[in-house]
């Protein structure tokens, strides 16, 4: 099937007789190209503009003999035309926080997607907080954006800021925790809660004999229980594997907002009140794990503790290659590779594509075992100079 911008240029070519047909295929030929950084074989290009392979073929040999194209790979081909939009996309993305790797992750990604794409991001902060979160969405509206990738947890709020992209009909797509009328995308929390919580008992079950006493669950009230369902999977990953998992005492501590500041504050204030010998600890996110690791570790009861984070920080990789850590995983979901995922996925809610109503990330349970197979090159990162 031919382009929409295949067709509109062989209909406007039919309103003038001396028109080149060959030149007009290949015009389409370069259009059929997204970016300078796709990379398109001879079948994919035939389909998109709508010609025979053969036909196809001839035109993009001599549009790589003309150096307008490249050839990739064996098959494959690249433009280094940069190609002109018909339409100019402006979207409109709000992230958490920058105090948090994995949104600061998210976003430079994100960043780096959009302009791969040509399009326009229009980025602000929501800050944690319902009210600016709030604003961000007026402003949106305000600025008339095509599209808004939202990323805040207070579902007090998520149905008002739905109705304000409703109202203005604007299309959006929810970060992490689902919006009424968003498309979602994000992580299947129950299940990498799960993975963390099964991955906990078996080691309580290979390092203690009498097994755990305790469990602290570290969660984010004010995300609902949505983003809490990591936690609810860490237990029911533990009572999977523990045959008394059931029997052990609980807490369950809000860490607002999923911070390490107030995260060390409420972990200390339990080992005042309580001084566990075998400790079993869910976060809902990798700076929850490493702060809840630390308050352990500054009274000298790390060897207390096995602690399962959420994100598979470079953070939390780094704490996991030391000896004889107790950060004993965490679920990656890789938020390097959300940019590309989501533009694509903002792309094809703009062109009315038949998309899900909710995509799910990969997941991958991280430990000091395998840390370096998953992420080999972990050490070129650290060594990266600082952004100025």
């Amino acid at each position: 099937m031919k382009s929409q911008h295949s067709r509109s240029i062989e209909q406007g070519s039919q309103k003038r007789g001396y028109t080149i047909q060959s030149v007009v295929r290949a015009a389409s030929i370069l259009h059929a190209f997204q970016s300078t950084s796709e990379v398109l074989d001879l079948r994919v290009i035939a389909s998109r503009v709508g010609l025979h392979k053969a036909t196809a073929f001839r035109l993009l040999e001599t549009l790589v003999e003309t150096q307008l194209l490249e050839r990739a790979g064996k098959q494959g081909y690249r433009s280094r035309v940069q190609p002109v939009r018909s339409k100019h996309y402006r979207i409109g993305y709000a992230s958490q926080s920058n105090l948090l790797p994995f949104t600061t992750t998210v976003s430079e990604s994100l960043v780096v997607a959009a302009n791969a794409a040509n399009i326009d991001l229009l980025v602000l902060s929501n800050g944690f907080s319902p009210r600016v979160a709030l604003q961000n969405a007026e402003t949106f509206v305000a600025e008339k954006v095509d599209l808004v990738v939202d990323s805040q947890i207070n579902v007090a709020v998520a149905a008002q800021i739905a109705a304000k992209f409703s109202d203005a009909r604007i299309p959006f797509i929810a970060l992490d925790i689902p919006h009424p009328g968003a498309v979602y995308f994000g992580a299947d929390n129950y299940k990498a809660g799960r993975m963390a919580g099964r991955h906990l008992a078996k080691w309580a079950a290979k390092h203690w004999k009498n097994g755990p006493e305790q469990v602290v669950l570290l969660g984010v009230d004010a995300a609902g229980p949505l983003l809490n369902a990591r936690l609810t999977g860490v237990i029911d990953g533990i009572n999977e594997i523990s045959q008394n998992g059931h029997s052990i005492p609980t807490h369950h501590y809000d860490t607002k907002g999923g911070q390490f500041e107030a995260t060390l504050d409420i972990v200390r204030k339990h080992l005042r009140r309580r001084r566990p010998e075998r400790c079993l600890i869910g976060a809902v996110n990798d700076s929850t794990a490493l702060a809840a690791l630390q308050a352990f570790r500054e009274v000298g009861l790390e060897r207390a503790c096995a602690v399962a984070g959420q994100d598979g920080s470079l953070a939390a990789r780094e704490e996991m290659r030391r000896p004889f850590t107790r950060l004993v995983c965490s679920v990656a979901y890789f938020p390097e590779t959300y940019g590309a995922k989501i533009i694509q996925l903002a792309l094809d809610v703009l062109k009315h594509k038949p998309v899900a109503p909710a995509l799910f990330v990969q997941h991958e349970l991280i430990t000091p075992q395998n840390v370096d197979k998953i992420y080999p090159n972990d050490s070129w990162m650290k060594a990266r100079p600082d952004k100025v």
